[in-house]
């Protein structure tokens, strides 16, 4: 069963609406989108966004407006206090996460440092 318990991740509404849209377009309401972080990247680990329809057991679920948000229980350590948003801009369209944890980030914004 899924932990719901409070926010770990603070939600921007752009990220909100960008994954309202993504699932309309996918006409799928059971899609969801995972935030995580894995080992890798330029600076040591980096983030990671995906979609998903079911939460695995141990993940805590997070719904904004409806809109749900997923972290694998191994990711909510590196991720607590962070904030996803969803930018449009020069270098494209893409989530991102603003993580105050994090001691250094790679010039792109998509991997970190603790």
């Amino acid at each position: 069963m899924s932990v719901a318990v409070a926010d770990p991740l603070n939600i921007t509404p752009a990220a909100v609406a960008k994954v309202q849209d993504l699932v309309r377009e996918e006409d799928n309401p059971e899609l969801m989108l995972r935030v995580f972080v894995t080992g890798g990247g330029c600076a040591g680990f980096q983030y990671g966004f995906t979609f998903d329809e079911e939460p695995a057991e141990d993940d805590t679920l997070i719904d904004k407006n409806g809109i749900r948000f997923v972290i694998d229980s191994l990711s909510v350590q590196y991720l607590g206090g962070s904030t996803v948003d969803y930018t449009e801009g020069l270098e494209g369209s893409k989530f991102i996460i603003e993580n105050p944890s994090a001691e250094t980030t790679c010039g792109c914004g998509s991997s970190f440092s603790m």
